[in-house]
């Protein structure tokens, strides 16, 4: 079994020293009010600053420790095929709005980079998605059909300049890829320079509209009050909505492998199951492999370490054996129709917006629910608000994933009660972790490294749930909503608010 590091991190994370700002420490009264340190959240603060609008920032964690930290940087419009489904779904019209959404939405991180001069590995490059098996051929030159009507700059090939023997592709031209770390931090700094505020360390907690204004108290017990907030904290810190019922959470994972491989350049991501993104990472002296795939919903997978070793096994049947530098697992949320929530989260609520629902394609849509976010808290006009809107809910697919994706929850909850449990605390070795019985009674216990055991009720502070254990990770993720919880039963992510208890 692959080797555990004590201390899993990121590429992005490892090779970048990010400045480290205060937690809140008194009550606050700002403008506006931006929840979240990934790149949607850091740059719509960004925008309400250059705007001249006083913002503060606020983020549970420290800056990018979320998915935009856990990334394969892709700047792309071309998120897996999708245009045919959209076209089936929504129609032409909208189909090109999202696509032009995105194309502008790298257009936007692009301008930046060339304005301020930010050093962030930035490169464009041609993005494929391949297919091995002669079954997905035909999607592949239904994409590109749907490419050619929405008037996206690729088409079908024959052939990918990757050591696969794939049977055909659609390309999507003008693409890139950057090192995200570098360009967010700078916008970071840019937000305190323009008079803006960041907090680290400080969790959003509950909120409250009154008098025209909002309200938000944080874990620690000190209230924001500003004119409107947005929620881009990877799932939104409030309850109304349903964001619960209408989000699920998808589970992949990334190697980082110091390879002898030629790279012949290009983004590739199969239309073929198990996914297999590639790409190569150059970030000064380093060249790296990025091999990603493994998808699974949240709490849901086998032995989390397996799907390592399977990235593994494929990189060295693919590229040749090489040296795992890094790893990392990230953890999204899809939508009902795939597409995202950007905008007004309820339509009674004219101060209260979130962005949510991005699919494992941050990058480009961060910066899209960004510029619409901005808008939407100035008052100005937006084209693509209606698209993204959260409160729509179209009959096709949105019935039919909803009916899904909450019996599956049923039938996780029922599952989780029923299960029963072999395992005893005094089996687990060092760095080992599992659920357990206790007494009659179902708990998850880790032993450390150094001997300690950590023991938890597995039962999900969201709605109820069992939670189960993630060797890859050593953390205990919630099967029906996504909530993950640290060994020792911390919040990482929502939608739990409070911490697993612990026995």
């Amino acid at each position: 079994m692959m080797p555990l590091p004590e201390f899993p991190e990121s590429y992005w994370l490892a090779t970048t020293k990010s400045p480290s700002y205060d937690k809140l420490s008194a009550d606050l009264e700002t403008a506006f009010a931006v929840i979240g340190g990934g790149i949607s959240g850091i740059t719509t603060a960004y925008l309400l600053a250059k705007a001249g609008r006083r913002v503060a920032l606020l983020t549970a964690n420290k800056l990018f420790s979320g998915t935009t930290g856990y990334t394969t940087a892709k700047i792309t419009a071309q998120h897996d095929l999708i245009y045919d489904e959209y076209i089936q779904h929504f129609g032409e019209e909208k189909a090109r709005l999202h696509y032009e959404a995105n194309r502008d939405g790298g257009a936007f991180i692009a301008d930046i980079i060339r304005e301020h001069g930010i050093d962030c590995d930035y490169a464009e490059e041609d993005a494929y998605v391949y297919a091995v098996e002669e079954a997905n051929v035909a999607k592949l030159r239904k994409e590109a059909e749907a490419y050619a009507r929405l008037g996206i700059p690729g088409e079908f090939v024959d052939r990918i300049p990757l050591p696969v023997a794939a049977k055909g592709a659609v390309v999507m031209r003008g693409q890139a890829h950057f090192h995200p770390l570098p360009y967010l931090i700078h916008l970071a700094q840019e937000i305190v320079r323009l008079g803006g505020q960041i907090f680290e360390d400080t969790t959003a907690s509950k909120f409250k509209e009154e008098d025209g204004q909002v309200r938000i108290t944080t874990a620690d017990g000190h209230e924001v009050v500003c004119e409107s907030v947005a929620a881009c904290s990877h799932f939104p810190f409030f309850d109304n909505g349903f964001y619960f019922a209408r989000l699920h959470a998808d589970s992949s994972y990334v190697l980082a492998l110091k390879t002898d491989f030629a790279y012949p350049g290009g983004m590739y991501i199969s239309a073929d199951d198990p996914k297999r993104s590639i790409r190569m990472v150059e970030y000064g002296s380093e060249r790296l492999l990025l091999i990603g795939g493994e998808s699974h919903k949240t709490g849901q997978g086998e032995n989390t370490i397996l799907h390592y070793e399977a990235l593994e096994d494929y990189a060295a049947e693919t590229f040749g054996r090489g040296e795992i530098r890094y790893r990392w697992s990230t953890h999204d949320f899809a939508t009902l129709d795939k597409l995202p929530y950007i905008g007004q989260a309820t339509k009674g609520s004219e101060r209260l917006f979130v962005a949510t629902g991005y699919r494992k394609w941050g990058m480009t849509t961060g910066a899209v629910a960004a510029q619409l976010l901005t808008d939407l808290m100035l008052g100005r006009d937006n084209r693509y608000a209606e698209l993204y809107g959260p409160s729509r809910f179209g009959a096709d697919p949105g019935v039919k994933t909803f009916v899904q994706q909450n019996a599956d929850v049923a039938y996780r909850l029922v599952h989780g009660k029923l299960e029963w449990l072999n395992m005893h605390p005094d089996d687990l070795g060092p760095d080992q972790g599992a659920a357990v019985r206790i007494q009659g009674h179902r708990a998850g216990a880790y032993r450390d490294a150094e001997g300690r055991l950590h023991v938890v009720d597995t039962t999900c502070t969201h709605m109820g749930c069992e939670v189960a254990w993630n060797e890859g990770d050593r953390t205990w993720d919630c099967p029906c909503h996504g909530s993950r919880f640290d060994y020792r039963g911390e919040v990482l992510t929502g939608p739990a608010k409070k911490p697993l208890k612990p026995l």
